[in-house]
């Protein structure tokens, strides 16, 4: 592991009377402890909840305010169907003029449009999960076009119903069609497993060989929000070249 973008639910824990201080600056003192005994970098994605309102998820953007220098981009995440990207319009609009980054959960269990209002409504630069973009054939042709990365989380598709079996997952034709895809863990408390853990086990029940492994761990980087820091991006692709894949 050198590098984790971690997502975080503040309104979690803001709604059981935890502040926004305490969330946020916990979590960057850990990140700090992880960067100093371990070498990895990391940066913060504070998520919205999508069950929770559109007003919700604006007063936790304002409440986050103060610590934007610990805050990397916004998300979306927990249930899709019933709540499509436009009812967060406003707050990806005012977190794009606060300079964020921004991702979200689309086209797990929500349908593939999903995904479309999400770059096209919400301006995101990388989409979470994303692999019922296979049913549209356009989408797909869009998003290798125009590079967008998929953080794909094939153990918890699994735990969560979008695939029946891991076998069944449509990662390897994914990245046959040219799609930017990586493999990640999403909630490793939840489902069981972590990163390594994910990468043995596509390996093992997908057959990928080490070549697709090769070209899923660039992905990471090259999908990483490094921008500020290409030297340190350029190392990361360079180990990943150099490391010798089972």
């Amino acid at each position: 592991m050198r590098h984790a973008e971690i997502f975080f639910d503040p309104q979690a824990h803001t709604a059981r009377g935890v502040g926004m201080d305490t969330v946020v600056e916990g979590l960057w003192r850990a990140l700090g402890r992880s960067q100093e005994r371990h070498g990895v970098s990391t940066r913060l994605i504070m998520c919205f909840l999508r069950d929770e309102s559109a007003e919700s998820a604006l007063a936790t953007l304002d409440a986050a305010r103060p610590h934007l220098d610990r805050i990397t981009g916004v998300g979306l995440d927990s249930a899709e169907v019933g709540h499509p990207p436009v009812k967060f319009r406003a707050v990806y609009e005012a977190a794009a003029a606060l300079g964020l980054r921004r991702v979200a959960h689309a086209g797990e269990e929500g349908p593939p449009e999903y995904i479309t209002e999400a770059l096209d409504v919400l301006g995101v630069e990388r989409v979470d999960h994303g692999l019922r973009c296979v049913e549209d054939p356009a989408l797909v042709a869009r998003l290798v076009r125009d590079r967008i990365p998929l953080t794909l989380c094939p153990l918890s598709n699994v735990r969560l119903r979008a695939v029946d079996t891991l076998a069944d997952h449509p990662l390897p034709a994914m990245l046959d069609a040219g799609l930017l895809c990586t493999v990640n863990s999403d909630d490793p408390a939840y489902f069981g497993g972590y990163a390594g853990d994910t990468f043995d086990a596509v390996r093992d029940t997908l057959g990928l060989g080490p070549e697709r492994l090769r070209e899923l761990a660039r992905n990471s980087f090259l999908a990483a929000f490094l921008d500020d820091e290409e030297d340190r991006r350029s190392r990361y692709l360079a180990e990943v070249e150099a490391h010798v894949f089972p």
